[in-house]
């Protein structure tokens, strides 16, 4: 959009507000006053607010009522963080023409000298229409994120044809790897690229009496990316194990009043087998495991990613202090791996597709695999709206649905075998959406634990600004972790570790500064924080392991119905007390770490935890147990009662882990599919040493 005259009045679609363009020029240029750099309407500011009132025409009425009463208005706040997103963001947003503000700021998206040519790998054939979709396969695959994308490879290299049903798209590298303001991790109130983009894709939250029914936008729709490879697709890939006392939490600390908290029906040593194979096949670089971490047979079949001299610096102030650390592990290649390039260490990469192909998605190494067999088909854009069960209670297929050329579809398709897949919050509104007379309060139900233990990670950390640089751009970011907090620490029940952060887009830095009170949200003193701290700013950031509660639960709403008819997930319950107990702890030791790393001022982490914890670590709803009466499913993933049905996600998990849970859910789906099919060989690439 060009940018309109100062004496223009603007009609946004949709709203019968006009705006005064002369007014809205002058109040960007307050948010973003001009120096020896640009102001924001010089920088194209007044387009791209006109621009994003096309997308949200809901804004328009705040953003009028700030022409009228300035910061008067309850929304100046709000008007002036949104002009500073588009100043701060990347060019192609129309708010930061020519980079300038980048130039300002020092920072800058690919390491100088690096190339920046994307490799774009293109749809794969295996797509298939919901027009030419057969009747029946051996197995459904819903879900084509982590476990998906482990049940799809597992099945097919046993000789079954699948089907991969995919409810989000699949958006091209480019596309998802440039948006600083639309991607999953912003919250700009904008739909992420990555899915899901249509803003009637609603859920339910009760909250403190309210029920509120939210767009995905908002951060209490507990949001993972909805696309071809799910979240591995822009996930920042760390890659830890679980340690053996995650598995026992309940018997290593009690179960505290209003907790749910219990053990594993299995062990670290029955998990570390297909831990190693995800290693390898998926492809891990790093190093030690650190305090409390459990045996291993072999090593990463990759050394740590290079780093820069912020983490000596912080490693010095860690032994200052006593506690040990160890390189981050990353599901990132450091150098090539099972045909893939290494990581040239560019400044996007959490919430982005990796623009060279070095991060390892489901994508790109099980589906991969999957798509070579020749025996799997992908549909697109496709919701599960039931899975069908026959007279004898047994399940015999999927009711699909979804949108084609336009027009809505329906159709049953009949399968031997499914494997549910798509998050914790989805894979449990499947089967409370799939009703029958034996189990009318849905599949799996009749015990009433399916939606309950919803968990996530609630994170503690901390935020320093310092004298000289620190941030060096060189990407992903983290590369140092301490691991002596998982266990051990006081009275603490869990723990977690404690790591640097990704590289944040100079855009999510405005709002930590604002957030932490480091810089002033508008006017000059706030340009000028910008430009000195963006590059002497560090966060410490960490997970902690949640202790459960039965309450945390979704549920579905009768009510509100998706597009296509079905009811949507309702989320209700919060986290208990000792969650945020241990997220404090977390915080304190973050704030402490970067004092002694020379941190001139501090921000401890204290954030409120609206709702029950989920987002892209959601897991719990259809646990793992040893008994029916409290767990959903079985050791290899089995929902009870329902021997042809399995759920590979998260949502088996009985307890999340003080660490990133990625790898563990690509590890229990290795170990359900290897269960499921009798066998299933490692590639003959990763059985050796390299």
């Amino acid at each position: 959009m060009s940018e309109p005259r100062a004496s223009d009045h603007a009609r946004v679609p949709g709203s019968p507000v006009r705006l005064d363009v002369g007014r809205l020029t002058a109040l960007v240029d307050r948010v973003i006053p001009a120096d020896e750099f640009p102001s924001a309407s010089e920088s194209g500011g007044v387009g791209f607010i006109l621009s994003l009132l096309e997308e949200r025409p809901d804004w328009t009425v705040r953003v009028a009522e700030v022409l009228d009463r300035e910061d008067a208005s309850e929304h100046w706040d709000w008007f002036a963080e949104t002009v500073a997103a588009g100043y701060y963001a990347d060019p192609g947003n129309g708010g930061n023409l020519g980079a300038a503000s980048w130039s300002m700021v020092g920072w800058r998206p690919w390491p100088v000298g690096a190339g920046t040519a994307p490799i774009a790998p293109g749809m794969s054939p295996a797509v298939a229409s919901p027009d030419h979709l057969a009747a029946r396969y051996d197995a459904i695959v819903v879900g084509s994120g982590a476990g998906g994308g482990v049940a799809a490879c597992g099945l097919t290299e046993s000789g079954r044809r699948v089907l991969v049903v995919e409810a989000g798209a699949w958006p091209s590298t480019p596309e998802l790897s440039r948006d600083h303001l639309r991607n999953p991790r912003s919250d700009w109130g904008l739909l992420p690229r990555s899915g899901p983009t249509d803003a009637r894709d609603v859920r339910v939250v009760d909250e403190g009496g309210r029920r509120l029914t939210l767009r995905p936008t908002d951060g209490a729709w507990s949001n993972n990316a909805m696309t071809v490879g799910g979240g591995t697709r822009v996930y920042g890939a760390q890659a830890w194990r679980f340690a053996p006392r995650d598995f026992r939490m309940a018997s290593t600390y009690g179960v505290p009043d209003g907790s749910a908290l219990a053990d594993w029906p299995i062990s670290y040593d029955d998990l570390a087998p297909y831990y190693e194979r995800a290693e390898w096949e998926v492809g891990v670089s790093g190093g030690d495991d650190g305090t409390w971490a459990g045996p291993r047979r072999r090593p990463l079949p990759m050394p740590p990613l290079p780093a820069g001299a912020t983490r000596r610096r912080l490693a010095d102030a860690a032994s200052a202090l006593g506690f040990s650390t160890v390189p981050v592990p990353l599901l990132i290649n450091s150098r090539p791996h099972l045909g893939r390039a290494a990581c040239v260490q560019c400044a996007q990469c959490v919430g982005f597709a990796c623009p060279v192909d070095a991060k390892a998605g489901s994508q790109n190494t099980m589906l991969t695999r999957a798509f070579a067999t020749g025996l799997v088909e992908i549909v697109l854009e496709t919701r599960a709206a039931a899975i069908r069960t026959d007279a004898a209670g047994r399940v015999v297929g999927l009711t699909l649905v979804g949108t084609h050329e336009g027009r809505p579809w329906r159709r049953d398709v009949d399968a031997d075998e499914i494997v549910v897949a798509a998050g914790a919050v989805e894979s449990a509104r499947l089967l409370l959406n799939s009703r029958s007379d034996r189990e009318p309060n849905g599949l799996g139900n009749n015990a009433d634990q399916v939606g309950r233990h919803l968990q996530g990670h609630v994170y503690g950390g901390a935020m320093g600004v310092f004298d000289d640089i620190v941030e060096n751009l060189v990407g992903p970011g983290p590369s140092i972790a301490t691991t002596d907090f998982r266990h051990g620490d006081g009275d603490v029940i869990g723990g977690g570790i404690i790591a640097n952060e990704f590289v944040a887009t100079p855009s999510n830095t405005y709002r930590y500064l604002v957030g932490c009170g480091f810089i002033p949200r508008a006017g000059i003193e706030s340009k000028e924080g910008m430009r000195r701290l963006v590059r002497r700013s560090l966060r410490l950031m960490g997970p902690i392991q949640e202790v459960t509660s039965a309450d945390s639960r979704v549920r579905v709403d009768e009510g509100v119905r998706d597009p296509w008819g079905i009811p949507v997930a309702r989320l209700s319950g919060g986290v208990h007390p000792e969650d945020l107990r241990a997220r404090d702890a977390t915080s304190r030791t973050s704030a402490a770490w970067l004092r002694a790393a020379g941190a001139t001022d501090v921000f401890a982490f204290h954030h409120p935890q609206r709702g029950p914890s989920a987002g892209q670590h959601q897991a719990g709803t259809l646990r793992m147990g040893s008994d029916p009466a409290s767990s959903v499913v079985d050791e290899f993933g089995r929902v009870w009662g329902h021997d042809n049905l399995r759920v590979m996600d998260g949502s088996v998990h009985t307890t999340n882990g003080g660490v990133n849970p990625v790898l563990t859910i690509f590890a229990t789906a290795m170990r359900s599919v290897e269960h499921m099919t009798g066998s299933w060989r490692e590639p003959a690439e990763t059985s050796s040493r390299s």
